[in-house]
């Protein structure tokens, strides 16, 4: 059994089950801040522009914040509440990560 191990993901949902934030959007999210571009990021992840400006628009709307601004001249980058629940996300990622394999360890050994 020691070759076992735990896969497991993160969503942040709604009351509604729409997802606000995930793997998928943090991928958007660190795109974007790699490329300064919405399209250069739908390439990159092989999706539509709209898909991911549709995206990116149902997490803003829901948390009432501006996450990605896009400027005509410097392209598009996260506000400084972007890179928070981008950081956010992903320190919760880890943390869940860690007590899911410390749970996985005492049930499994």
């Amino acid at each position: 059994m020691s070759s076992l191990r735990l896969r497991s993901r993160q969503w942040i949902v709604n009351e509604d089950g729409d997802i606000i934030i995930g793997e998928g959007r943090q991928q958007i999210l660190e795109n974007i801040e790699k490329t300064g571009s919405i399209n250069k990021t739908a390439k990159i992840m092989k999706m539509s522009y709209k898909g991911v400006w549709s995206k990116i628009k149902a997490t803003e709307d829901y948390l009432k914040l501006t996450i990605v601004a896009t400027n005509k001249r410097r392209g598009s980058q996260l506000t400084k509440e972007g890179k928070e629940l981008l950081e956010k996300y992903k320190t919760l990622k880890k943390k869940c990560v860690e007590a899911d394999d410390k749970i996985f360890r005492i049930l499994f050994k």
